[in-house]
């Protein structure tokens, strides 16, 4: 696992096993967004392997996949929901955590500065420049 620091609220990853959740637990997180739809990669763990053991460990999962169809207004709304309801540090993860950036950067969008959210996410190694005319105000 190869877990990328957003900032302190956020950190994203690629694809998770339900043996990493202990190990997620340990390093302070309380919640895990899951942006990978099932069915992805044939080695993939379906999220409800992934959900169970989050839940047995007492993490907060949310199940927000975002497959070919792309970003939505929903997809976005979850995404703040789950981490407004999540008090401490949330873990995103999809196959190669991009997804996951660009849901946490959309769900920022009109909340913090643009120029801030796209720095934020290139310091983890995300590029999301191609975002900023979306980031200045919330996804309608």
């Amino acid at each position: 696992m190869d877990i990328k620091k957003i900032n302190d609220r956020v950190s994203v990853t690629g694809q998770i096993d339900p043996s990493d959740i202990e190990a997620i637990k340990t390093a302070g997180f309380v919640a895990i967004i899951n942006n990978r739809p099932d069915g992805e990669a044939p080695d993939q763990p379906d999220s409800a392997a992934i959900g169970a053991a989050a839940r047995a460990a007492g993490l907060g999962y949310y199940e927000i996949p975002m497959g070919r169809e792309g970003v939505s207004p929903e997809l976005v709304a979850a995404t703040r929901k789950a981490l407004d309801e999540s008090a401490g540090p949330v873990l995103g993860f999809c196959r190669s955590g991009t997804r996951s950036t660009t849901l946490w950067a959309l769900s920022q969008a009109g909340e913090a500065d643009a120029t801030a959210i796209i720095e934020a996410a290139g310091q983890a190694g995300y590029d999301i420049s191609h975002l900023a005319a979306h980031l200045d105000k919330p996804l309608a």
